[in-house]
């Protein structure tokens, strides 16, 4: 993480004028209210979720409204030039109680209206030139992130979410939408550590490209101001290994990309529909083809096909897909299921398999059988023998045992059972893999370390122990054996 503090601060003065200047930051590095709010703003209920965030600015001094001194605009948008603007402006309320302070020592020089904020904060470090040519259009969260996080001294706020950011965003549990590559991500992680963001639904997503209202840019000013407003997050704190929380549907990527009218023969594209269906938790998914293109034949090939590209994620349970088709729209709905259970129960043995996998994958971090240095080999490895070593092959070909969830409770399986049970631990280590079947035999295709192996746990399964030979064969050993 960068070393600068978090400050969030709202550009709420769309009417430019000078803001009172009586308000000043007490000794301990707090702010003293200096005017009384009485709900001068219209378009603010005290029943609003920002209430007491926006009277906390109104009292600060720090927003007179937008426009009209009775309108606030809560969901009205932020320039980058407005979100500058009340940065220096709030620092200069911190340093000297006057929030035109910064504004007054780097004006006169005429230009653009923000030009003395912009060199404001330039002298505190806080930004450079990235915003050159820009300051005129609407902020993203992002990038009002990363202006106001080092609007103010770094002593001023306690990381009060340390531990749980840690935790939550290590593990990839929480702010989910915040990766590596996103743009002044590490800003963006400083606004949860002190309490100042906490994210916009259940899991902490910080939505960094879309645009902030000023509504919930008060309340995170508000936050920085008011050490009793920060949130605490209440993430559970688990070690970084431990996927606890983890869904089924977290174990397939998509990158939202979704085809209405693939071919029979467009595998990539129905393999992309089917991992969009199953990164959003469903079990449908409808196409739409041009009137009268629609047959059953036609049906029949995409249903096969569709159902091949579902087989590929075996822990996913899906193993059976039915169809609704109407030639006049030429519109087609796949509803995919199993053989295994019910409807009623299908979600379920879902999560029951997930919970499952997840106490074997965490136990095995805990126990020091996996650690962070071990490569994608190696830790394939160590699942494959865990499974060889837990299941055993059922001969009475008992339905369940061609679940992951019978292969995990009582360890009685077939192939598909082995394999939905390994798939899923590999997935839980984000590991690629998927699965090659042929008319009387399923196994595992994995990337590891960037190189494809072929795994089959069934066959490794030997009743005199472990037959390695199984564990990371080449595609010809494989297709030669089976």
């Amino acid at each position: 993480m960068k070393r600068r503090i978090f400050a969030l601060i709202l550009a709420a003065v769309l009417s430019f004028g000078a803001m009172p200047s009586g308000a000043r930051a007490a000794e301990e590095g707090g702010f003293i209210p200096i005017r009384t709010y009485e709900d001068q703003f219209s378009d603010v209920s005290a029943g609003d979720w920002y209430y007491e965030t926006v009277k906390a600015l109104y009292e600060l001094g720090l927003t007179n409204g937008s426009g009209r001194e009775d309108v606030f605009d809560p969901s009205g948008e932020l320039t980058i030039a407005e979100v500058v603007t009340m940065a220096s402006r709030l620092r200069s309320l911190y340093e000297t109680g006057d929030s035109l302070s910064g504004r007054d020592a780097y004006g006169g020089d005429g230009g653009e209206w923000y030009q003395p904020y912009v060199l404001h904060l330039q002298a505190l470090g806080s930004i450079g030139q990235e915003f050159e040519g820009r300051y005129d259009r609407p902020a993203t969260r992002a990038e009002m992130a990363h202006v106001l996080a080092g609007a103010l001294p770094q002593e001023t706020l306690d990381p009060v979410n340390r531990e749980a950011v840690a935790s939550g965003y290590g593990r990839g549990r929480y702010i989910r939408d915040v990766k590596e590559n996103t743009p002044y991500r590490d800003d963006i992680l400083l606004l949860y550590d002190w309490g100042v963001a906490g994210g916009v639904d259940k899991k902490g997503s910080f939505q960094p490209g879309g645009r902030i209202s000023r509504g919930e840019a008060a309340a995170m000013v508000a936050r920085l101001a008011y050490g009793e407003l920060r949130v605490a997050l209440d993430w559970e704190i688990l070690p970084l290994y431990s996927r606890k929380g983890w869904s089924m549907e977290e174990m397939v990527w998509s990158d939202g990309t979704f085809y209405a009218s693939p071919g029979a023969d467009e595998k990539e594209k129905i393999d992309a529909d089917v991992r969009y269906m199953l990164a959003a938790g469903q079990r449908q998914i409808t196409l739409e083809y041009p009137s009268g293109t629609v047959s059953k034949p036609f049906v029949d090939r995409i249903l096969n096909v569709f159902l091949s590209a579902a087989r590929e994620y075996v822990e996913q349970t899906y193993n059976s897909v039915t169809s609704l088709y109407y030639p006049g729209s030429g519109k087609v709905i796949l509803t995919f299921s199993s053989s295994l259970y019910d409807e009623s129960e299908i979600e379920y043995y879902r999560e029951e398999t997930m919970a499952y996998a997840i106490d074997v994958h965490d136990r095995m971090w805990a126990e020091g059988r996996i650690t962070a240095d071990m490569t994608e080999y190696e830790k394939a490895k160590v699942y494959f023998d865990w499974v060889c070593n837990h299941c055993r092959y059922d001969y009475g070909d008992n339905i369940m045992s061609h679940s992951g969830y019978q292969a995990f409770t009582t360890g009685l399986a077939v192939c598909d059972g082995y394999v939905a049970a390994y798939n899923l631990l590999l997935r839980l280590e984000d590991i690629d893999c998927g699965t090659w079947s042929t008319a009387k035999h399923i196994w595992t295709v994995a990337e590891l370390d960037g190189k494809t192996y072929h795994i089959d746990p069934t066959w490794g399964d030997q009743t005199n122990g472990i037959d390695d030979r199984y564990f990371a064969m080449t595609k010809e050993f494989a297709l030669g054996r089976f």
